[in-house]
């Protein structure tokens, strides 16, 4: 990744020259978090750690961003002599990318010199924001397919060329087993697929002429667009024709593509068809604008479907249109001291939590599934416990007593006193990961429509300060 040090709001550099003029060298503690679960649903799929971890290695002015900002006439010269020689040199905290995440809990924490940690709040939130919506996106669509492969076709649609490139590897992320985007597939090591369009058929003569030509250059690969006339009295039968003749030279035909009209009664028939013919083992691709309801819809109507295609609904998350993700201040450091900070808002949604903290899961020792998030203040050690009361932080009277559980320490170093730390691992590793956290999660909180809210609570010491500064504030 090239150097990013513009890649921010104007805000942020005011904000920075205001605290270098003011000259306050406070160390401050920020946590992402996000307030609503995207879709609608139960979960989210954390997405672009390995993004974060590159701008930060990466992060400097270059002599023509300080000529641009000088330019600009709102910066003094001392200042900008200071971002000449701008490092990060702080703490950053986050949990491994591909985990599930839920509501209010940091996903990542950030402890650093107030001027480094206001800098890096935009880009941050970009990145984790865009790339963990579309990664909550795919893995739904991806449940709804139910072992079904699915394939992100949606570059051509994404809203930009940025976001089709990350769009990709979050739809890996997220369960797909592949993309169309070539240049994803290259940078990321991923699988990458596609056919034909209904250009190549209609560029020749006649279908069965486009379907010939196509087979003799992939004998292999033989999937084929049935639909750019019509499927079933054309696209289908011609398609057959040449599975036959492919068979005849000793190949095996991979399958068919529908992409437009009743994909159930189409693949139906197309299905009888095809086993008629005896190419029982061809697979049928649907595509035409899907995500995981119609895919659900179409399953409960029994398809006759063994791929799917996704694109614009996926890249886009249409129903939900960015994840809000935001970066909060929870305390700074005094004297060696952490002195808590909290938003209060008339809104309860934006009443952030205070303190430096750290999130823990607890699993059930005997089905290894996830019982509940607590989140606690950073000195709280929790993994060698035997029984812990959980409660709700708004309607406390909710409590729960877990025994028979083993805990995890979700957040992780990844920058410290500057120098990563962690450890990067390749898309298909952060895939993989996903899905064996996903099989730690009861069925209920993964749902698509109406799914149980998982429980993320806050420990008595840190609800005890949160109630502390709520009731100052009120006095």
């Amino acid at each position: 990744m090239k150097n990013l040090a513009l890649f921010t709001d104007f805000y942020q550099l005011s904000m920075m020259q205001g605290y270098f003029e003011e000259k306050k060298d406070t160390v401050a503690i920020f946590d992402v978090y996000f307030r609503k679960h995207p879709s609608n649903g139960g979960y989210a799929i954390l997405c672009g750690i390995n993004e974060v971890v590159d701008y930060i290695k990466n992060l400097k002015f270059s002599d023509d961003d300080i000529r641009y900002l000088k330019g600009l006439n709102s910066f003094s010269k001392d200042f900008l002599n200071y971002l000449k020689e701008f490092k990060f040199s702080s703490e950053i905290y986050a949990m491994e990318e591909g985990s599930v995440v839920f509501t209010h809990e940091p996903l990542i924490r950030v402890k650093a010199n107030i001027l480094e940690a206001q800098l890096i709040e935009t880009a941050i939130l970009n990145i984790v924001n865009f790339q963990t919506l579309i990664a909550t996106k795919s893995s739904r669509i991806v449940r709804s397919a139910a072992g079904d492969g699915v394939m992100e076709f949606g570059l051509r649609r994404a809203q930009s060329r940025s976001a089709g490139f990350y769009g990709a590897k979050a739809s890996i992320v997220g369960g797909c087993v592949a993309t169309s985007n070539v240049e994803a597939a290259k940078e990321f090591d991923i699988k990458v697929a596609g056919t034909h369009s209904h250009s190549w058929v209609q560029s020749f003569d006649n279908e069965l002429e486009s379907f010939r030509a196509y087979a003799k250059i992939y004998p292999n690969n033989a999937l084929l667009l049935v639909d750019t006339y019509d499927a079933l009295s054309s696209g289908v039968p011609n398609a057959i024709t040449v599975f036959k003749e492919l068979k005849e030279k000793g190949f095996k035909p991979l399958g068919i593509r529908i992409d437009s009209g009743d994909l159930e009664y189409l693949s139906k028939e197309a299905r009888i068809m095809l086993d008629n013919a005896g190419f029982k083992e061809a697979i049928i691709v649907g595509s035409n604008d899907l995500d995981e309801y119609s895919i659900q819809h179409l399953k409960d109507g029994g398809a006759k479907i063994d791929s799917w295609g996704v694109g614009t609904r996926m890249i886009t998350s249409s129903d939900d249109a960015s994840l809000g993700g935001v970066y909060k201040l929870s305390g700074v450091v005094k004297n060696g001291e952490i002195i808590p900070k909290m938003k209060i808002s008339n809104d309860p949604r934006k009443i952030n939590n205070p303190g430096y903290k750290q999130v823990y899961r607890f699993y059930d020792k005997d089905t290894n599934k996830a019982l509940a998030d607590l989140i606690t203040l950073d000195d709280e050690k929790l993994e060698d416990i035997n029984e812990v009361e959980i409660f709700h932080p708004l309607y406390t009277y909710k409590r729960k007593k877990l025994s028979n559980f083993y805990a995890k320490k979700l957040l992780k170093p990844l920058f410290i006193d500057g120098k990563f730390v962690g450890k990067k691992k390749s898309v298909n590793e952060i895939a993989k990961f996903t899905q064996s956290e996903l099989k730690t999660m009861w069925e209920e909180y993964l749902r698509n429509i109406k799914p149980q809210s998982y429980k993320v609570d806050l420990s008595q010491k840190l609800w005890d300060i949160r109630e502390k500064i709520i009731n100052n504030h009120k006095a």
